[in-house]
């Protein structure tokens, strides 16, 4: 039996970067792994960014309202694993430093931002709704950033190519 319609979409892989508590001693970062992500707006001004819902990242993107979408390059599949398969919250509660040994900066928003990505785009969320398993956030593009314009787009075929995905 042939797989699923959808299984043969191409999907870009992003990496969603995020902060809360930034009015605490110690505010907490987080980031994950998403694929879809797409522009809703014909000026690429809005964003629609889906979140599973078990995710800590989608928490603090609650807390917020902010978030980076990092699009991710073919030499970063080292964070496939990092982010998009360990939870940023311990079993006790405690957070995670998904962060540690990963060349981040953090923006004039103090939101942290992938150094070795292609580029990010700043967001800010203007609403989110239900969408099954996954939150969708809308957001508000502020910026968009290109840091490494002669990268090369991760995707999902090519996650599926080097066996760092199940497809």
């Amino acid at each position: 039996m042939p797989k699923r319609l959808l299984k043969y979409k191409n999907y870009d892989i992003h990496s969603i970067t995020t902060v809360a508590g930034l009015d605490a001693t110690a505010p907490r970062y987080n980031a994950n792994i998403v694929s879809w992500v797409m522009t809703t707006d014909m000026k690429a001004a809005v964003l629609a960014v889906a979140l599973y819902k078990v995710d800590y990242t989608i928490e603090l993107v609650r807390a917020s309202g902010i978030l980076n979408v990092n699009l991710l390059a073919t030499d970063q599949t080292r964070l496939i694993r990092k982010f998009g398969q360990q939870s940023g919250r311990a079993s006790d509660g405690r957070a995670i430093d998904k962060l540690k040994n990963v060349p981040f900066a953090l923006d004039q928003r103090g939101c942290p931002y992938l150094t070795e990505a292609i580029g990010y785009a700043q967001c800010s969320v203007m609403h989110s709704t239900d969408a099954g398993d996954h939150e969708l956030f809308i957001c508000k593009v502020q910026k968009q950033i290109v840091l490494n314009p002669d990268k090369e787009v991760m995707t999902y075929a090519f996650l599926k190519e080097k066996k760092l995905v199940r497809g």
